[in-house]
C-alpha cells in the first residue's frame, strides 16, 4: 500500500504525527523541532514504536528560523551536523502533506493578557512565516496547521494575523476556509480525548490540484469528512487515569526524607507525583473533599481567590488553584503545567496531589508505551504543548480520505 509522506515543523514530542502514523497511511520524511528533549523523545519513539531505524537523521534538531541551513544542511556545536531538510524531501521523492504549529504562546489569550505589549512584539507571532516557507519550497497537497484560538484575534502589530496567514498562504497557492471562526475551532473531547481542549486546525489545499473545487474540498473537511470520526461517548478524566495505581501521601514530616512527599510504585512509566509541601498537600485534600462530600464551596473563583490568600499570605489576581471532575472530560492540558500543576488537582481527596506526567499524558491520549525522555519539568512540558494523538488520528483519517480522491481524480 502506497503511504502519503509528511514533513512535521514545530514537532514538539511528535503527538500530531503518532496520531497520523496510528493510522497506517503515512510516512514520516521528517520532522523539525528546536528542544532537545522533545526532539530525544520523538527520535526514541520512532525507533521502537513505528520502527525507524534512521530516526536521527529524520528528526531535525535545529531551529527553523535559520532557513537557509535547515535547507542545505549545518555543522553547528548546538544542533549537530545534518544534510539538511532538502536531502530528505529529495530523498523521498517529493512529499504530499506538511504538518504543524508554531508555537502557541504569542497568540494565547492568557498571553496577551500577561504581557504589558499584548504579546505584540513577541517574535513568534511570525513564525508562522517559516512555516509557509517551508510549504512554498516543497509544494505539498494539503497542509495541517494547528494552533490556538487566540489565534483568531491576534492582531500584532494592528494587523489580524490569521487574515495575514490567510493572504500569504493564498499568494503561494493555497486555499484555505475563510471562516475559520465558525468551521476551524475543534474541540478534541469530541475525538474520543478525555478533555476538554479547543484548537484552531488550519486545512489547506493546493489550488493547482483542485481548480475551481478548492473551495468544496475545504469546506467538505471541516463539514463532512472531519466530523465522520467524532466518537459517540464524551471520555472522563476517571475514564483516563481512575485505573492507575493509587499514590499516598506522607503526612509525617520525619518520614518526608530526600523531598519525597508521597509514597509510589512506579510501575507506569511516568506515573510519578511532583514533590509537595505539607500546606499545599492540605489545600489539594480540602478542595477535592469539598467535591467529593458536594458542599462545593470552592468551585467559585471568589472563594478560591479567597483561599489563596489565607493560606499563601498573598493576593492573586486569578484562582490559582482547579480540581479535575471525574465525571467530565479534564481541562485542557498546558505547557505551563511544567512550572504550576495547581489548576490540575486530581479528584481523589485521599491521594492530596496534583497529577502526574503519565495522568497528563493520559488526559491528552497518549498510549501507555509513549516513552518521554528529559526530566520531569522537560515531560510536562512536553505533553502540554502536544496535539492529542487521537485528534490527530481522526484529522489524519480526515486527511486520508482526500489524499485518496485527489489521487483517484487526477489518475
Amino acid at each position: 500500500m502506497k503511504k502519503f509522506k509528511f514533513v512535521d515543523l514545530f514537532a514538539g514530542c511528535g503527538g500530531l504525527e503518532d496520531g497520523f502514523l496510528q493510522t497506517g497511511y503515512y510516512e514520516c520524511v521528517s520532522s523539525v523541532e528546536w528542544l532537545k528533549p522533545q526532539v530525544e523523545t520523538l527520535r526514541h519513539r520512532l525507533k521502537t514504536k513505528w520502527n525507524y531505524d534512521d530516526a536521527d537523521n529524520k528528526v531535525l534538531h535545529f531551529d527553523i528560523q535559520r532557513e537557509e541551513e535547515l535547507f542545505s544542511g549545518w555543522d553547528d556545536s548546538e544542533f549537530g551536523i545534518s544534510k539538511g531538510l532538502d536531502y530528505l524531501v529529495k530523498k523521498s521523492d517529493g512529499i504530499d502533506l506538511i504538518m504543524g504549529g508554531p508555537p502557541c504562546q504569542a497568540y494565547s489569550v492568557a498571553g496577551r493578557v500577561r504581557d504589558e505589549n499584548g504579546m505584540k512584539d513577541d517574535y513568534r507571532n511570525y513564525l508562522f512565516e517559516h512555516y509557509l516557507s517551508v510549504v512554498d519550497r516543497y509544494k505539498p497537497k494539503l497542509f495541517i496547521f494547528e494552533n490556538v484560538p487566540g489565534i483568531l484575534s491576534a492582531t500584532p502589530k494592528e494587523i489580524s494575523i490569521i487574515d495575514t496567514i490567510k493572504e500569504e498562504f493564498s499568494k503561494h497557492g493555497y486555499l484555505i476556509s475563510s471562516d475559520l471562526k465558525k468551521y476551524g475551532v475543534i474541540n478534541a473531547a469530541d475525538y474520543g480525548v478525555p478533555q476538554n481542549r479547543k484548537r484552531v486546525i488550519i486545512f489547506g489545499v493546493r489550488k493547482d490540484l483542485c481548480g475551481d473545487a478548492a473551495i468544496e474540498v475545504v469546506d467538505d473537511f471541516y463539514k463532512i469528512i472531519l466530523p465522520k470520526y467524532k466518537t459517540d461517548k464524551r471520555y472522563t478524566v476517571e475514564d483516563a487515569i481512575g485505573d492507575l495505581p493509587v499514590i499516598y501521601p506522607i503526612w509525617d514530616e520525619k518520614h518526608r526524607k530526600q523531598r519525597k512527599s508521597y509514597n509510589f510504585d512506579e510501575t507506569v512509566n511516568w506515573h510519578k507525583p511532583r514533590y509537595h509541601s505539607l500546606r499545599d498537600m492540605e489545600i489539594f485534600q480540602l478542595l477535592a473533599k469539598d467535591i467529593e462530600t458536594g458542599k462545593n464551596k470552592y468551585i467559585e473563583a471568589k472563594e478560591l481567590t479567597k483561599l489563596y490568600a489565607k493560606k499563601v499570605g498573598s493576593n492573586s489576581p486569578i484562582h490559582r488553584y482547579h480540581v479535575l471532575r471525574k465525571n467530565q472530560p479534564g481541562t485542557t492540558i498546558l505547557a505551563h503545567l511544567y512550572k504550576d500543576g495547581n489548576r490540575f488537582i486530581h479528584y481523589d481527596s485521599k491521594q492530596a496531589r496534583t497529577i502526574t506526567p503519565r495522568e497528563a499524558a493520559r488526559i491528552q491520549s497518549f498510549d501507555d508505551d509513549f516513552e518521554f525522555l528529559g526530566s520531569q519539568g522537560n515531560v510536562y512540558q512536553m505533553i502540554g504543548n502536544a496535539v492529542p494523538p487521537k485528534l490527530a488520528y481522526a484529522i489524519g483519517m480526515a486527511v486520508n480520505d482526500i489524499l485518496d480522491k485527489i489521487e483517484n481524480e487526477g489518475s
